[in-house]
C-alpha cells in the first residue's frame, strides 16, 4: 500500500557513473509520476544536495535518456558531506524543498551516505545499486555490469588479432579493484589463456608454468586479463617479469580504463535500471525505508543499507574451476 504522504521524492546518482543510471533516473521520475508523487532531480550527487542544486522534474525531463551513459544528473565527489556538519547542511536543503524521500542510485560508499542521513536526520532513502563492479551485496547484478563486460569482451577479441598476428602476450588490466567479477567472466568470454584477480592468490611461478605449458602446446601468444586489484605486483610489472623469464614472448600491456563504464547501457542493463527505479519508489511509498533493491534469482529483492555496505559478492568458486578447465 502507499504511503499517501509522501508527496515528493527526490533523485541523485553518486559516486563512479555506470551505463543504465540514466535508465533508473528515467524510472524513478516516472514511478513518481504514475503514483502521484511529485520528483526532484538532484544534481551532482550529495554535492547538489548541500548546495541546492534541486530541479523538479516532469515526465518528459527524462525522454530520450534511457539509450545514454553516463549520468545526466552527473555525480561528484563531496567531502563536505563526509562530516556531519555537511550531511546537516544536506538535510537542511531537502528539508526546505520538502523531500520526504530520497533515492540514491550508486554504490557501497553513495549508500553509507544516506544510511547517515537516514540514521541522523530520519530522511527515508532506498538505494539503488549502480557500479560496473558488481561488488554490492543484495543483488546478483549490478546496473552497468552486463554493459561493461560487453565492453571489455569486445575490447578483448580486437586485441587478440594483434596478439596472434605477431605472436606477442598481452595482459590487459580491467577494472575490479577490490572483486573480480569483470576479469573472470570476461575473461573466460574472451579465451584468455590466464586469469588473475584478487580473490585468488596468485603466485608468479605459477604463472610461469601455465605459460611454459601453453608454448609446449603449441601456443604462440596468449591473452592474460588482470583485474586491477590483483596483488601480484601490478600489471606492467608482471610484464617485466614475464618478458625476462620468457624471452620468447613479447609483452604488451593495455590498461582498459574508464572505457569500461562509458557507452549506451545494453538491454539487460536498461530492464534492471527499470525494474529496480520503480522497486525504490514504491518501497519508500510502501512505508519501508534504509534498504537497496536488488535482484535475486529475477525477482526484486530488498537489503538493509548496511548489510549491503559491510558484506560483499562472492566470486563464484564453480565459475573459476570452469575458468581453470577451459585454459588449459
Amino acid at each position: 500500500m502507499s504511503d499517501s504522504r509522501l508527496k515528493r521524492i527526490g533523485v541523485l546518482t553518486s559516486g563512479g557513473d555506470a551505463p543504465g543510471m540514466n535508465a533508473a533516473i528515467r524510472a524513478t521520475v516516472r514511478a513518481c509520476i504514475y503514483h502521484g508523487v511529485e520528483p526532484v532531480a538532484i544534481r551532482q550527487g550529495y554535492k547538489g544536495l548541500i548546495e541546492n542544486a534541486l530541479e523538479v522534474m516532469n515526465a518528459r525531463s527524462v525522454a530520450n535518456i534511457i539509450n545514454k551513459g553516463g549520468t545526466f544528473l552527473k555525480s561528484a565527489r563531496c567531502e563536505e558531506f563526509r562530516t556531519k556538519e555537511g550531511r546537516a547542511k544536506a538535510f537542511a536543503t531537502a528539508k526546505a524543498a520538502n523531500l520526504e524521500g530520497l533515492v540514491v542510485i550508486g554504490g557501497d560508499g553513495s549508500f553509507t551516505g544516506a544510511m547517515y542521513l537516514e540514521q541522523e536526520h530520519g530522511l527515508a532513502c532506498v538505494g539503488v545499486p549502480g557500479t560496473i563492479d558488481n561488488d554490492i551485496y543484495g543483488t546478483d547484478c549490478t546496473i552497468g555490469y552486463d554493459t561493461a563486460l560487453n565492453t571489455v569482451v569486445e575490447a578483448i577479441d580486437k586485441i587478440r588479432d594483434t596478439a596472434t598476428s605477431h605472436n606477442r602476450l598481452f595482459f590487459i588490466e580491467v577494472m575490479g579493484r577490490d572483486a573480480g567479477f569483470i576479469a573472470l567472466n570476461t575473461g573466460i568470454a574472451a579465451g584468455a589463456e590466464e586469469i588473475l584477480i584478487p580473490e585468488q592468490e596468485n603466485n608468479i611461478d605459477n604463472l610461469m608454468t601455465e605459460l611454459q605449458n601453453s608454448g609446449r602446446a603449441g601456443k604462440s601468444s596468449s591473452i592474460i586479463v588482470v583485474s586491477e586489484g590483483d596483488a601480484s605486483g601490478g600489471v606492467f610489472e608482471l610484464a617485466r617479469t614475464v618478458e625476462k623469464r620468457c624471452p620468447q614472448y613479447e609483452a604488451k600491456v593495455t590498461v582498459l580504463g574508464h572505457i569500461q563504464r562509458g557507452g549506451k547501457p545494453s538491454c539487460f542493463d536498461r530492464v534492471l535500471a527499470s525494474r529496480l527505479g520503480v522497486a525504490a519508489v514504491e518501497t519508500l511509498l510502501g512505508g519501508e525505508s534504509g534498504v537497496m533493491v536488488g535482484v535475486r534469482d529475477q525477482q526484486v529483492v530488498k537489503t538493509d543499507l548496511d548489510r549491503a555496505i559491510s558484506k560483499q559478492n562472492m566470486i563464484d568458486s564453480h565459475l573459476m574451476r570452469v575458468a581453470k578447465i577451459i585454459t588449459v
